[in-house]
């Protein structure tokens, strides 16, 4: 087995990031070619990397961002369907006059930062518990932030490693301004009316055979959009994968039927 073929078949994508800054160049460069495109970066290439833990998904991450199918998605979503890349010329909020958004993105994954961080017209804070890359520690379920601070939240991939997670869509609700809006992805089984949680299961092993993964504590279920809508938020079940055509979704490399949830508040 060569060495770029024990790469994208070996190595997961944690241990991928952290390697990312001479791996990724290479890995690139070895993969180029014009079949798929990564619309972040408006890359192409002959083939994605795989992607899982515990059984894989073939050709799903990015060479070049590392992203995967649920960041691909939000990117075309907030490119295509909202201002969010441009500034907000028209604000009648004095706060915002300027055309500054105030976004607040928890966790941030690497392959939005720093595009984000070059957009002028955002001020932009970033926030995790752990992370060593953001500019405020912070914990979901108590956030160090006032009442309607932000224009914009994302959190994705966050609340189903959090065990009151209600408490923890109580405080985005209460950082989120009026008018504003948040998009939190989680993974997510639509097969499933209600979701699943057992806080009696600890074992990383056992949370990865229930869970589908070591960290998580739950599988939502197709009730998640309602649990959002209970602490408040008003909840747009966005399939913006049917506004593509078939060959945009295999180019581009995403799942159909991924829902975004954008979550606004009142």
């Amino acid at each position: 087995m060569s060495f770029f073929k024990y790469i994208l078949n070996t190595i997961p994508r944690p241990i991928l990031i952290k390697l990312s800054y001479w791996v990724r160049p290479l890995l690139a460069f070895y993969l180029k070619g014009s079949k798929y495109t990564d619309p972040i970066d408006g890359k192409s290439f002959r083939k994605f990397l795989p992607y899982g833990y515990g059984i894989q998904r073939p050709n799903v991450l990015s060479p070049s961002t590392l992203s995967l199918e649920r960041h691909r998605l939000l990117w075309l979503y907030l490119q295509n369907e909202t201002d969010f890349f441009e500034p907000n010329k028209s604000s009648k909020d004095p706060e915002t006059s300027s055309g500054l958004k105030k976004v607040l993105h928890m966790a941030p994954e690497q392959c939005f930062l720093k595009r984000f961080k070059k957009l002028k017209h955002i001020d932009l804070v970033t926030a995790d518990l752990y992370s060593p890359i953001v500019d405020i520690k912070a914990d979901i379920l108590n956030l160090p932030f006032e009442d309607n601070s932000f224009d914009i939240i994302f959190c994705n991939h966050v609340l189903e490693h959090i065990e009151d997670d209600k408490k923890a869509m109580q405080e985005l609700y209460r950082v989120l301004k009026k008018g504003g809006f948040g998009i939190f992805q989680i993974p997510q089984d639509y097969s499933r009316a209600t979701t699943y949680e057992d806080f009696s299961i600890t074992l990383p092993e056992e949370r990865t055979k229930h869970f589908g993964q070591y960290d998580h504590v739950r599988v939502y279920g197709s009730d998640y959009f309602n649990r959002l809508r209970a602490v408040g938020f008003t909840v747009n079940e966005v399939n913006y994968a049917k506004k593509l055509s078939e060959q945009e979704m295999d180019k581009y490399r995403l799942m159909k039927g991924e829902i975004l949830p954008v979550c606004f508040k009142s």
